[in-house]
């Protein structure tokens, strides 16, 4: 984008820097304009490496090394196969599966012509029937386990893009204050522009490259929480494989999605295995025994209870599911309110840039005017992660 000058300011300027400095006013203001224009691109995924952040603000690394890639599906069978959690979780699961085999394989193998009372009954039937879901409800926990990790592998890959977005466009800020310094220097030196223009441009170049350190450090930080989440070493190196969520409206309704959910949530699973059990109990008393019976009694109030938590597991869902629903919609709609700020705050950027040029507004009106821009810049990066974290959830909560 330029910032054109009138004529009149124009030669004036002109003269007065070809005798007073070897480089001209006018020079480092087309120079200023082009890095100004190409600055103000706020890229939507970044693939800066971890070695060029520590370049450019100054820290040392080790030798450079050939960087495997990491894509948002690697991400997620890096997780399911070295995260520390779910491999203590299918241990876990093992373990269980063999004390069940062990306590219920005799009584499973009577003879059904050896059943004469109702306690033998429970034995054989009951805690076969209890093996038999213990069994199941422990892959289900698995799989549970299994889901949260695909959850959580995917919000750090995504916190790890907007850690790198962030440092990107702290560079972008930092190149924006590094062209205000040298334009606020140029006009002070040909006399159009008092020493305070320069030394708050000073001041707005010594924030923006704290900024940068700032973001910096984030990467890092990011870096190592998606390694130990992952489960691998902690200073492993990736290069990030950018990749966002489809935009597209959600296809589904919310009761489409409701009904989904409730199909294939393995929450519904184990509540239902619940109630197969207590049904079962009921069935083996009025057979052995009677019903009214105090065990009777209590075995029947057992299903009734089973009843419940079925109806408020699906409650449950489908508030998740609904809110997950919702929240996907109200993320999409914000990167659309986000992207419309950003460009206001970009071309407000410019014209605060141009009446600069024609000695109608101060440095630190061109400094606020890019710290606008620069916070839309990340609100707006922030929408896209917000957005991707709301398809991830919505998709989890579909039983995903």
């Amino acid at each position: 984008m330029n910032f054109p000058y009138s004529s009149k300011k124009w030669m004036s300027i002109s003269l007065a820097a070809v005798l007073t400095t070897t480089l001209g006013a006018g020079a480092l203001t087309a120079s200023a304009n082009t890095a100004t224009e190409a600055a103000t691109q706020a890229p939507v995924a970044a693939q800066a490496s971890t070695e060029k952040v520590a370049a450019e603000t100054g820290t040392t690394t080790a030798p450079a090394t050939a960087e495997e890639e990491l894509t948002l599906e690697k991400a997620v069978q890096q997780a399911l196969q070295t995260n520390v959690t779910l491999n203590n979780a299918r241990l876990d699961a093992k373990n269980a599966d063999i004390n069940e085999s062990l306590s219920y394989k005799t009584s499973a193998d009577m003879p059904a012509e050896m059943i004469e009372s109702l306690e033998l009954a429970k034995a054989k039937h009951v805690g076969n029937a209890q093996g038999e879901m213990n069994k199941k409800l422990n892959a289900l926990a698995v799989t549970a386990t299994e889901s949260k990790i695909k959850l959580g592998a995917q919000q750090a890959y995504y916190n790890m893009i907007f850690a790198q977005d962030d440092y990107d466009l702290k560079k972008q800020s930092l190149s924006r204050a590094e062209t205000q310094l040298k334009v606020a220097k140029a006009a002070f030196d040909v006399g159009t522009k008092a020493k305070t223009d320069v030394l708050q441009a000073e001041m707005g170049l010594s924030g923006a490259q704290a900024a940068l350190t700032s973001a910096a450090n984030s990467v890092e930080v990011a870096r190592m929480d998606l390694n130990d989440f992952l489960g691998v070493d902690l200073q492993k190196k990736w290069k990030i494989v950018a990749a966002n969520k489809q935009t597209a409206p959600i296809t589904l309704t919310m009761e489409e999605a409701q009904k989904q959910a409730l199909s294939k949530r393995i929450e519904m699973t184990r509540v239902q295995e619940e109630l197969k059990l207590a049904e079962l109990n009921v069935k083996l008393i009025e057979e052995y025994s009677a019903l009214s019976t105090l065990p009777g009694r209590q075995a029947r109030n057992n299903v009734e209870k089973a009843k419940l938590a079925i109806e408020e597991q699906k409650r449950t869902i489908s508030k998740e599911v609904a809110q997950a629903y919702l929240n996907l919609n109200a993320a999409k709609q914000a990167i659309e309110f986000q992207k419309k700020a950003k460009d206001s705050a970009a071309e407000s950027y410019r014209l605060t840039n141009l009446r600069f040029e024609n000695g109608l507004a101060t440095t630190l009106e061109v400094i606020q005017a890019e710290e606008e821009l620069s916070d839309r810049e990340n609100q707006y990066q922030k929408a896209i992660l917000n957005y991707n974290l709301a398809v991830v959830n919505f998709e989890t909560a579909l039983g995903n």
